[in-house]
């Protein structure tokens, strides 16, 4: 990973703060995004990357985000998608906004961000896409998170194919349980009692050991 142009969108959140660690550590040169300005900052100061703030479910921002990235570390060769959000709550009482913002950010802001990425990466260049273990597992009280990160998952499979001709290689990590603090910050509802998680710099390092070709991917990253 020494001297990888790389962009971590959703940089402020738990484990995409993780993964922005992970890459620094492993020798990338990073732009980081987020939508919270004190967090932003402070991640972007701490790993000394490209700090590039937005709303990814607002028109036109994966695009920009993607773009400014690129044109901030003169190319990219490593995407990575981690924004998210998640809310708790039985189908019965799912508010169609909190349904429109789920699939906004976890499933069609993530489309985009593929899309604008096709406009910068390049032969061995690396996209990859942060699903969730429900994907595969899908959780009563999280049907729309599961519907989203599942439509994600099936998205990136087709992407996939399509890039292999490019010779880009797709990720689709689909991580199990980790101490994030996103069940702590839903959008709607309450979080269940949760098992203790993984520690997510430990998953992070196991990510972006794939990400650099360092390592064989584990049973939750196709």
């Amino acid at each position: 990973m020494n001297g990888a142009r790389a962009v971590v969108l959703g940089a402020t959140g738990g484990f995409g703060a993780e993964i922005a660690r992970s890459l620094a550590t492993a020798g990338a040169t990073l732009a980081v995004h987020g939508r919270d300005p004190a967090r932003l900052q402070a991640i972007s100061a701490e790993v000394g990357g490209h700090p590039i703030a937005g709303d990814l479910t607002e028109p036109g921002v994966p695009d920009a985000v993607v773009d400014e990235a690129a044109q901030a570390l003169g190319g990219l060769d490593v995407v990575v998608m981690s924004a998210g959000a998640v809310a708790f709550g039985p189908v019965a009482a799912l508010d169609e906004d909190v349904l429109r913002r789920v699939v906004d950010l976890d499933l069609i802001a993530p489309i985009l961000v593929a899309r604008a990425a096709t406009r910068h990466l390049q032969k061995d260049g690396v996209i990859a896409q942060v699903s969730a273990v429900v994907a595969d597992q899908p959780m009563a009280g999280l049907a729309a998170y599961s519907a989203a990160k599942a439509g994600l998952t099936a998205f990136d499979t087709a992407f996939r194919r399509e890039m292999r001709r490019q010779g880009v290689r797709v990720l689709d990590a689909r991580p199990p349980h980790m101490e994030t603090g996103l069940a702590t910050r839903p959008i709607a509802g309450e979080a269940p009692g949760l098992a203790q998680g993984r520690d997510p710099r430990e998953v992070a390092d196991e990510l972006v050991a794939v990400i650099g070709g360092s390592a064989e991917a584990p049973d939750w990253i196709d």
